[in-house]
């Protein structure tokens, strides 16, 4: 009984390195996907959306002008901002997105070219990660067979990225305009209810809250530490809101009729 190995069967070692790759990317898909730009342009969205919209606020208020000038202030800064940060990201992402599919486009096409240089290339990079040479060259052999997996292959180890998360505009400009509307809400909602130095107060009280529950919540997302992502965001917010505070405080209604 002839019990040679099928001429296009992997050896043992690439079969082991193959079945160890699909544990792997098993197991990735367990992880949460985070590349597509959706997540960070929500915690900018609503980080920004905080901070610019409460120093808007404090820097009108503080002029003292009445209630209705603020909200006024704070509804152009929530509309202006969520409307700018959304554009900014679908053009930053759009932009992204394809360089990236032109990137693709490249690789694939060398492929096709010269399927043997990159099928070199490929067992170069193996090796430099401490693959065997005789295994990288047959794990390198065996991705090639197929066009689409030494697309996705050579993009994801030469490239570094993954063909099928390439991020989607559309969805970070939107997940960034509600974020961005989401965190500029929080220190102008006290002006529909209040007015003067109580709608001050409760604009800054509520504003730390939300630093420090933006702060927290980067924590949990990263997997970190919540302490210092939380004094992070409080800085970031505190600061401006004091600067401009201070710049209304000093100009005043007079500095500017």
């Amino acid at each position: 009984m002839d019990t040679a190995a099928a001429p296009d069967a992997p050896t043992p070692a690439v079969a082991g390195t193959a079945a160890q790759l699909a544990v792997e990317a098993d197991h990735e898909h367990h992880h949460r996907r985070i590349q597509g730009g959706a997540a960070r342009a929500a915690v900018f969205g609503v980080s920004d959306g905080l901070v610019s919209n409460v120093s808007i606020i404090l820097g009108v208020a503080a002029a003292d002008p009445s209630p209705g000038i603020v909200r006024l202030a704070g509804l152009a800064g929530l509309v202006g901002g969520a409307f700018s940060m959304a554009a900014g990201e679908y053009g930053s992402m759009r932009a992204q997105r394809e360089l990236l599919e032109r990137e693709l486009e490249l690789e694939r096409i060398e492929i096709g070219r010269r399927p043997e240089g990159e099928r070199l290339e490929l067992a170069g990079l193996y090796r430099s990660r401490g693959v065997p040479p005789e295994v990288a060259d047959e794990l390198a052999s065996h991705m090639m067979r197929d066009p689409e997996l030494a697309l996705e292959t050579h993009a994801r180890e030469e490239l570094g990225i993954n063909p099928g998360e390439l991020g989607s505009p559309v969805g970070a400009a939107v997940s960034s305009f509600v974020s961005f509307v989401a965190g500029a809400l929080v220190p102008l909602v006290p002006w529909f209810l209040s007015r003067g130095t109580a709608a001050t107060i409760a604009s800054v009280v509520l504003t730390l809250v939300s630093a420090v529950v933006v702060g927290v919540a980067l924590g949990l997302f990263t997997g970190r530490s919540w302490v210092r992502p939380t004094l992070r965001q409080l800085v970031i917010t505190v600061v401006p809101a004091t600067i401009t505070f201070a710049i209304g405080s000093a100009v005043g209604l007079s500095g500017i009729t």
